[in-house]
């Protein structure tokens, strides 16, 4: 079984200048619910306000949960956030901390919300209020779950408000691969930032990956990734510049999971960007991800330790 964490507040309704974002996840669920017994569900409770203002200044925080966001902010965020908006983004970093903690036990997790890797310490921005990944991994590191984590970002767009919200905190690092010249204007400074040219396809993507992030895995040693799995690299997202195909992301997430899988080490998954008019198709492609990442990672365990397989870390 694949564990999912879900919470019935990751239902909020959608805003008008973005649709696809806060009611895609109804359409995330009902697909994964499609798989019956295949999916593990979990439910999150809401992250306590400490670890909320370990990573983000409190004064924000409240701001997000008394409904109360000034106007200015909310443009940066893009959308109002309305009592609805705040009680989803109390529970979504609580989903990616539970994602992590379970794939601790379990080998793989995924959040079914979640990779809001653009909100700053002081305001949300890009479509993002928490930044989830953030607020887990400092509160997973803090509380001696884990000694090093490793957030790596997938999206199309760079992990700006993660590499700044985790930047010389021990036990944390960052990777992000992402199209050059796409949102955020300022970029931030990851541990390992990986630019692409506008139009990547498959081919230069995924060699790009391997030759960049294994090296950072294998001198990091991470105990758990934090995986922000967006599906904005394919060719037609509305906010993406990259070319990938279908198998393209499909292979990126195969080799993500037995990256970390083949090292014995956590893999959580987080959602990330994934943005246009049909928002069926891209559940759709979300629930791939998670159902790819999962077969994957478990399918590779199993391999390397059948008898007469060496196990990881052995000699």
């Amino acid at each position: 079984m694949i564990a999912v964490v879900h919470h019935p507040a990751y239902v909020a309704p959608g805003q008008a200048t973005n649709p696809s974002q806060l009611s895609k996840n109804a359409a995330i669920r009902d697909l994964l619910r499609t798989h019956g017994a295949a999916i593990d569900w979990h439910e999150p409770e809401p992250m306590p306000l400490h670890w909320l203002e370990a990573t983000h200044d409190p004064d924000y925080v409240a701001e997000v949960l008394e409904a109360r966001v000034p106007r200015e902010k909310e443009r940066r965020i893009g959308f109002a956030v309305t009592p609805t908006v705040a009680a989803r983004a109390q529970v979504v970093p609580a989903g990616t901390w539970l994602a992590a903690r379970l794939a601790l036990d379990r080998g793989f997790a995924a959040n079914s919300a979640g990779g809001s890797h653009h909100a700053l310490a002081e305001t949300g921005a890009g479509y993002c209020v928490f930044n989830d990944l953030a607020i887990a991994a400092v509160r997973l590191v803090e509380e001696g779950d884990v000694a090093r984590v490793l957030i790596v970002d997938c999206d199309v767009h760079q992990g700006d408000g993660t590499a700044a919200l985790t930047a010389g905190r021990p036990g944390i690092a960052t990777y992000s691969i992402h199209a050059e010249k796409n949102f955020p204007a300022r970029k931030a400074r990851s541990s390992l930032d990986v630019p692409l040219a506008d139009g990547i396809g498959d081919a230069a993507y995924l060699a790009t990956l391997a030759a960049t992030l294994l090296p950072l895995i294998d001198d990091y040693r991470p105990e758990l990734i934090l995986y922000q799995a967006g599906i904005d690299p394919l060719a037609g997202d509305r906010l993406g510049r990259l070319a990938l195909t279908p198998d393209g992301l499909v292979a990126r997430d195969r080799f993500i999971a037995e990256a970390a899988a083949t090292r014995g080490i956590a893999l959580a998954s987080t959602v990330g960007g994934g943005y246009g008019d049909d928002v069926r198709a891209l559940a759709a492609t979300h629930v791939e991800v998670i159902l790819t990442l999962g077969r994957a990672y478990h399918a590779a365990r199993a391999q390397l330790l059948a008898p007469g397989t060496m196990a990881a870390g052995s000699s």
